[in-house]
């Protein structure tokens, strides 16, 4: 596998972390909000105008599963 095959395998892995994190109540100073904060700050970029581009799914964020989908694509199309 190549080195940027392995990079998108890892930034999957950041944003399933990202979601994962989503899902507990995080206090603020505290080690779990450490890592959300640097997971938020790496996934950020690239979910922020996903997000924005996608009509209002009443209150689901589907951002996550698409980047992850098109990387998947990317990955087994391109990067093979």
């Amino acid at each position: 596998m190549s080195l940027l095959a392995q990079l998108v395998q890892l930034y999957i892995f950041v944003i399933i972390g990202r979601i994962i994190l989503s899902w507990f109540p995080i206090h603020p100073g505290s080690a779990m909000a450490t890592i959300f904060t640097y997971l938020y700050r790496a996934t950020e970029p690239v979910l922020g105008p996903v997000r924005r581009m996608m009509p209002a799914m009443g209150g689901f964020d589907l951002s996550p599963i698409i980047v992850i989908v098109a990387l998947e694509i990317i990955q087994g199309s391109v990067l093979r």
